[in-house]
């Protein structure tokens, strides 16, 4: 008898994770963070100040190739603090991907300012530059050296380029297409620290970037993220906003400006620092991952596992599935079966677009957003699945 859709697909997952029920993705702790917690517990250093947190921001920026990093309480933070020191005012737009998770809408927001939803396509599941590269044409005008809406009169400020499941978008194509309309890029690269396209970082292409720590994320701070930038201007900037604005003095609580506190902790900052030792290792083992998924799926009709592009380098945080068109009607099935199985499995994101706070926003054709979001599965991805 013919096995149906939903069953072959539990069954080669079960093959790579095994019958055990299984997360999508769990953290792993093997190296030096419980020596660096505790000695933070040990000398009381837990909060915003002590030698983690300056350790874990020189670490990162070594490690992605940066001038420069500041940590701070996540990555919502991170993106919002970048978008406020690249100069992004109250009222401007921000090109954001509608398939991306909610937060990088919700850091535009919180600027004061609008996201503006464009389209993503399957070579990178990031954003559509062709696409974009055309509706921009269409949509927008030159004025001072500045992008302007034609249908709002409000100014394109930024674009916020997502490398979805940390799979690199199109880097090169995008700073020409951002150069050509005045936009600065601002990376969300939450997914993807670890991730290379042509042995540079992501992150680090744009005038800012930023990366998340949150607990499913490759490394964790429990919570946490980054600011990257080469500028040493506007890193300080961000330090200053990200830390209450308080001016330095020995005993005195002077503050110049409106900030926030949003200082990564010393205590999550030790956690930070012994999961990015480990980091490496993390990524060789979700590469070796796919490749063990690639066996098992190679004879389940209508499914394909994501791979990277050429010149890329992903850090396959969440191993991704894209079910055929023909197929996509099956999307929901499988993701019950695979859960009733014990194998815990998720759809990609809503579109932002079509979230109640924000079906009024402005918005190219999202034909290549609409389609991934049917047709993706996210599924087992942690680093240690490849034990044993």
């Amino acid at each position: 008898m013919r096995q149906s859709l939903p069953a072959l697909v539990v069954k080669a997952l079960q093959q790579v994770a095994g019958q055990d029920p299984v997360a999508l993705h769990e953290p792993a702790f093997n190296g030096h963070e419980w020596d660096y917690v505790k000695e933070c517990i040990d000398t009381r250093w837990v909060s915003s100040v002590g030698k983690f947190v300056d350790r874990f921001e020189q670490d990162l920026a070594a490690y992605t190739g940066a001038g420069y990093a500041v940590a701070v309480s996540n990555g919502t933070a991170a993106l919002q603090v970048a978008l406020l020191v690249a100069g992004v005012e109250p009222g401007n737009e921000v090109l954001v991907p509608a398939l991306s998770f909610v937060a990088t809408a919700n850091a535009v927001s919180h600027c004061g300012a609008i996201p503006h939803f464009v389209d993503s396509d399957e070579a990178t599941l990031g954003v559509d530059i062709p696409a974009l590269a055309r509706y921009l044409d269409e949509q927008t005008e030159q004025r001072h050296c500045q992008c302007y809406n034609r249908t709002t009169g409000r100014r394109v400020a930024a674009i916020v380029p997502m490398h979805t499941f940390g799979h690199p978008v199109d880097m090169p194509a995008l700073l020409d297409l951002a150069a050509r309309h005045n936009l600065t890029i601002i990376e969300d690269a939450a997914e993807s620290l670890g991730s290379l396209l042509d042995g540079r970082h992501t992150g680090t292409f744009g005038l800012l970037g930023t990366l998340s720590f949150n607990g499913n994320k490759i490394i964790t701070t429990g919570g946490g993220g980054a600011i990257l930038t080469d500028n040493k201007e506007l890193a300080t900037k961000a330090k200053r906003l990200s830390t209450t604005a308080k001016l330095p003095h020995r005993w005195a609580f002077v503050h110049d400006e409106v900030a926030f506190n949003y200082r990564l902790p010393n205590l999550n900052a030790a956690l930070g620092c012994a999961q990015l030792e480990q980091l490496d290792g993390f990524v060789a083992q979700k590469r070796q991952l796919v490749d063990r998924y690639l066996a098992a799926f190679d004879n389940v009709p209508g499914v394909s596992l994501y791979r990277e592009r050429p010149g890329a380098r992903a850090n396959y945080w969440l191993q991704t599935l894209i079910l055929d068109q023909e197929v996509a009607d099956q999307r929901d099935s499988i993701l019950a079966a695979t859960n009733d199985a014990g194998v815990m499995t998720r759809p990609i994101w809503e579109l932002l677009s079509s979230l109640p706070m924000y079906q009024a926003n402005p918005s190219m054709e999202l034909t290549g957003a609409r389609s991934l979001g049917q047709r993706i599965i996210n599924i087992p991805s942690s680093p240690e699945l490849v034990r044993g």
